[in-house]
């Protein structure tokens, strides 16, 4: 393959919010380095260090000399998933980003196979634990029903077969997060906004499966009563971008190639 072609990917960042992980970080992140070296995969790992209380800040600071790609950004107050993720976004330096959750509850397998299939030229790939291949384990049983109603609920109001929308586990082109400003959400509702605004807009996504695992160490940061109102927020405000924008925020060809070049 040409090396100007527009699908080649040179680096992938990993972005990670983490909110007092140390425990996790140090299980994760060796094992994810080391799987993306044995894929030979350029990367950075960037670790938001969301005002922990713990030593999250000091275990970063002892895996940084033993691990050169990786590095950490102390996000500033207030804390939040979203805030977290966002100052990631506006600082990681890769051709593509993908978001991985601090507490090991996603595959390093998983984003090598995101990686690659970004490369057959789409734009965005998503993952869906509730199709053929995918799997959730130890997924706590009411927060799974309430995981189901919310996602059918999505599809039938924005009419796509898309079963996961939820899932933080995404990977987005470089042009693809600039296409999506300004973002909006704070907390866990991020990861609604990213994937809703990015079919909105146009750019073209591919689903496949992934695994999630339930966390061994620590505390769930999803606080279910508080995020309902604000996840119906960011879905009201997509839909209302949907209906009666005029499609003024879909990204057409020229200026998605427009996006693209200026990042090659």
């Amino acid at each position: 393959m040409n090396m100007h072609d527009k699908n080649v990917l040179d680096k992938l960042s990993v972005v990670i919010p983490a909110h007092n992980e140390a425990v996790n970080l140090q299980n994760l992140l060796p094992t994810l380095i080391a799987r993306l070296n044995q894929a030979n995969i350029p990367h950075e790992i960037l670790v938001i260090n969301d005002n922990s209380s713990d030593n999250t800040e000091l275990t970063l600071k002892q895996l940084m000399n033993q691990h050169p790609t990786l590095r950490y950004i102390n996000n500033a107050p207030p804390n939040g998933f979203g805030l977290a993720v966002r100052c990631g976004l506006q600082a990681f330096t890769g051709d593509a980003v993908v978001i991985v959750m601090a507490d090991g509850s996603d595959a390093p397998e998983d984003i090598v196979r995101f990686y690659r299939k970004l490369q057959e030229g789409y734009d965005c790939v998503f993952g869906s634990r509730f199709m053929p291949g995918g799997k959730a384990v130890d997924y706590p049983l009411h927060k799974k029903i309430l995981n189901r109603l919310a996602n059918n609920f999505i599809r039938v109001l924005f009419q796509f077969r898309y079963n996961d929308i939820t899932n933080a586990f995404k990977c987005y082109r470089r042009h693809v997060i600039t296409g999506l400003q300004p973002l909006l959400a704070h907390h866990f509702n991020l990861t609604v906004e990213l994937p809703l605004k990015s079919i909105i807009r146009g750019y073209q996504y591919a689903v496949i499966p992934n695994a999630w695992y339930n966390r061994k160490e620590g505390v769930s940061k999803l606080k279910i009563r508080e995020m309902g109102s604000r996840y119906l927020f960011i879905v009201l405000y997509c839909l209302i971008e949907r209906l009666f924008s005029r499609g003024d925020y879909k990204i057409e060809p020229q200026a998605k190639k427009k996006l693209q070049s200026a990042h090659n």
